[in-house]
């Protein structure tokens, strides 16, 4: 019998569904597929490490039958996440995903050089938001308001642990999600040198969404 879409934790037996999702939705919230060689690399960067190192701070949206089809990842230390991203993460995948030359030739290297740059997470314009976070849902979940009841969860579970404010960045073209963090209470840090990326953060506070 089919029950009704829950939230809850991540287990590991939903990591390949998580892979799919991030790659069906990387490419400015569209599939990643059609343009990049090995689309592995996004979830090796923006997913895995994260149910890796911080397991407890991730959770799924379940579609009522077991299967993932949303997550929200997160990170309650930025610098402790980078730090550990790569000390015990980046010798995992590196020999999969090698630093690329700089600077970089094609789309999969741009992204492998994220990979091999988590101090790129660390920057003093966002030592207020100490947590940041990675969500994602497949375009049938999306606006149906899961991605608030994830939110909303992930926000419950730093605030439990004493953590004030959360940052994500997104890519600035990514319009649509723009709009969806602005619904949510996210609002922009200006940062140096931004690049492609626009950063938002918000309290933790759940009270607000």
């Amino acid at each position: 019998m089919t029950t009704s879409p829950t939230i809850r934790p991540y287990r590991p037996e939903d990591r390949k569904a998580l892979d799919d999702i991030c790659i069906r939705t990387a490419h400015h919230g569209e599939d990643s597929r059609p343009h990049y060689a090995d689309p592995g690399i996004f979830p090796a960067t923006f997913a895995a490490p994260y149910v890796r190192l911080e397991p407890e701070l991730a959770f799924v949206l379940d579609d009522g039958r077991g299967q993932a089809a949303g997550y929200i990842l997160g990170a309650a230390d930025t610098a402790r996440f980078a730090e550990a991203f790569r000390t015990t993460w980046l010798p995992l995948v590196a020999g999969r995903y090698p630093e690329p030359p700089r600077p970089p030739r094609t789309p999969d290297e741009v992204t492998a050089g994220l990979l091999h740059d988590p101090e790129r997470m660390v920057l003093p314009e966002l030592a207020a938001h100490p947590a940041h976070l990675h969500i994602d849902l497949l375009p049938d979940w999306q606006g149906r308001g899961c991605g608030r009841r994830l939110m909303r969860t992930l926000l419950q579970a730093l605030q439990d642990r004493g953590v004030p404010a959360v940052h994500l960045a997104m890519a600035t073209a990514n319009t649509r999600a723009r709009g969806f963090y602005a619904r949510l209470g996210f609002e922009e840090i200006e940062v140096s040198e931004p690049g492609a990326v626009t950063y938002l953060g918000r309290t933790t506070k759940p009270d607000r969404l």
